[in-house]
């Protein structure tokens, strides 16, 4: 039985007994009783008209500014790819080169701060595009998702001139020669395996607009895959980059996505989704089996989820890009996988931006310090519990 399910019996079996009861007071208890059963359900249930915004949930953190210190010269360019080593402390960002795109840049774009907010490492100049997805798996390795190509065509729709913009081309030109690939390095920088064919493609086990990467604790990887586009999926590999399978298609039902921005995976093994354009989690076990969706945590751009179970979800889009999403505000929600609940939300502080703001990328350190990435204001922000 789902956790869903035994919340709804043992509530409901509450509303029995009190209604065996007699007098007033019990109809009043049933009626309180009936509101939290529906105020919970709302918040857990799928994709629905009648979930209402949560907006008001309480903000414990501060925010950090200018935490992270770049090389003279060097300034920041836009993220939404950030990580936490496995020492629980530095942080990585993928980088785009001081601008929304690296291409022609002799810039590394793969960034190592200690817990300070040092540079400590760089690499991969010359080799990834667009930085978008990046994850550390348990031996420290680093993977790297690249977006964009490129391929020579005008800029739109947020990309740099000379690279695709996300949903803009229903296939890769012919023309890139580098981009929609995804990169395994030591975490020394050595590049370790790529999958992918530079420049994308449409074969089953290439990529177009890959968005995230994660590694199961048995090595398997998942990639999401499609910005806007037609194509959205998950790829499911082995730990040596053979295709296993890929579930979802463009869609808005239950296993179907519209651009299936982030990736996470719980202590239980499930993987979540956000599918960032149809306003929802969606949850699934590492076969691809459909299991929830959750509209609670908006419209989501970036995911963690850490050892407690406790999920981050970062919205850059609502009010501004997405007009599509009423009465939702942009910020980071916060809760835990266990009941689903968002119990803090830490909102925009330019709440009339017009275009993408607050963080879009995620990564939640072993102190619980939160890092926001940024690629509308091109910074990484720092948050701290109050």
């Amino acid at each position: 039985m789902s956790h869903a399910c035994r919340t709804s019996f043992s509530l409901a079996a509450a509303l029995v007994a009190v209604v065996t009861t007699s007098g007033g007071r019990a109809q009043v208890a049933f009626a309180q009783a009936s509101a939290a059963l529906d105020a919970s359900a709302k918040q857990r249930s799928g994709a629905e008209a009648g979930v209402l915004p949560i907006n008001d949930a309480p903000n414990p953190y501060r925010t950090v500014e200018n935490y992270f210190k770049l090389p003279a010269g060097r300034t920041w360019g836009s993220t939404c790819a950030v990580e936490i080593d496995k020492d629980g402390t530095s942080i990585w960002v993928g980088e785009r080169c001081g601008a929304n795109s690296c291409l022609d840049s002799n810039l590394d774009p793969i960034l190592k701060f200690d817990a300070t907010g040092k540079l400590v490492k760089s690499f991969g100049a010359g080799l990834i595009v667009f930085p978008h997805g990046i994850y550390v798996d348990r031996d420290g390795n680093i993977w790297v998702s690249d977006g964009q190509d490129n391929a020579p065509r005008p800029a739109r729709g947020g990309a740099a001139a000379g690279g695709s913009a996300g949903g803009a081309a229903a296939n890769a030109p012919a023309a890139a020669t580098k981009g929609h690939q995804v990169f395994k390095f030591s975490p020394d920088g050595k590049l370790l395996m790529t999958l992918g064919k530079p420049g994308g493609g449409r074969e089953p086990d290439f990529f177009f607009q890959p968005d995230d990467v994660l590694v199961a604790p048995n090595g398997d990887i998942f990639v999401s895959e499609g910005h806007g586009g037609d194509n959205s999926r998950i790829l499911k590999f082995t730990k040596d980059g053979k295709l296993i399978k890929t579930f979802g298609k463009k869609g808005t039902g239950p296993g179907e996505f519209d651009t299936p921005h982030t990736l996470a995976m719980d202590s239980k093994g499930r993987l979540f989704v956000g599918d960032r354009n149809n306003n929802r989690i969606q949850i699934f076990d590492q076969n691809g089996t459909f299991l929830e969706q959750w509209p609670q945590f908006s419209r989501p751009s970036g995911l963690f989820i850490d050892k407690q179970d406790n999920i981050y979800v970062a919205d850059s889009e609502s009010g501004s890009v997405s007009r599509n999403h009423p009465g939702w505000k942009r910020g980071m929600r916060v809760g835990n996988v266990k009941d689903g609940k968002v119990t803090a939300f830490i909102p925009d502080p330019d709440e009339n931006a017009t275009g993408t703001s607050a963080a879009e990328g995620v990564a939640v350190d072993a102190k619980g310090n939160i890092y926001g990435a940024e690629v509308g204001p091109r910074a990484v922000k720092k948050y701290v519990k109050k």
